[in-house]
């Protein structure tokens, strides 16, 4: 059976330590079955990789934008490799630019390196995870501090489809109903359910755990 690009991410996870199982403390407080560590991506093999599996899923759900927008710090390498794997698979040759943590002054200035961005430019926003949808609330004013841009979607790996600590709604939400701005993920927590059950992954011994946490804290 040839895996989809969604059930490759997900073995590609487990492969490098990124998706673990077992029993952990999250920063929530909250007892989960499972961990996502993407501090565990930190070769130049990964990147590559990782790239190719963002550029899947922009090409999946037809976004279209003309730059890819990564935030600092850990967005930076993510577009950058999402821009080259958009070209080197399909042909799609996209800007990038990252935003600075400081306005520069001198030289040619501004708050973006890479493409300087302009009105009525449709831009994607690439990031690892959304924890609280911090790097987005802290992008925006970048952004309309810059130009008028089109907020074309935000993309990230791992959609938790968790609820908040004060809310009934997952980040993924809140943002879209805050902002309007619709996030993509290459994999969501349901899918990464379905792969174990598929046997696309072991952690079937899991499973019974993985359901229950979902029920508790999962949002659809």
């Amino acid at each position: 059976m040839e895996l989809t690009y969604k059930q490759r991410f997900i073995k590609f996870m487990v492969e490098n330590g990124v998706l673990k199982f077992g029993e952990f403390t999250l920063k929530s407080g909250r007892k989960a079955p499972y961990f996502i560590n993407t501090g565990n991506y930190k070769t130049g093999a990964q990147l590559a990789r990782l790239g190719e599996y963002y550029a899947e899923c922009i090409k999946n759900n037809a976004i279209e934008a003309d730059t890819l927008v990564g935030p600092a710090y850990k967005g930076i390498p993510l577009a950058v490799t999402t821009a080259v794997s958009l070209y080197e698979k399909f042909g799609i040759d996209l800007n990038y630019c990252f935003d600075r943590k400081e306005v520069k002054d001198h030289g040619e200035g501004g708050l973006f390196v890479g493409k300087q961005l302009c009105d009525g430019e449709r831009v994607i926003l690439i990031e690892d995870v959304m924890t609280s949808g911090k790097a987005l609330r802290e992008m925006l004013p970048k952004l309309e501090q810059t130009a008028k841009v089109k907020i074309a979607g935000m993309v990230i790996s791992v959609d938790r489809m968790e609820k908040g600590l004060q809310s009934e709604l997952s980040a993924v939400q809140e943002v879209y109903k805050e902002f309007g701005v619709k996030v993509y993920s290459i994999v969501t927590m349901a899918d990464i359910i379905e792969a174990i059950e598929a046997g696309v992954i072991e952690g079937k011994e899991y499973l019974d755990k993985m359901i229950e946490y979902r029920k508790t804290y999962g949002v659809d």
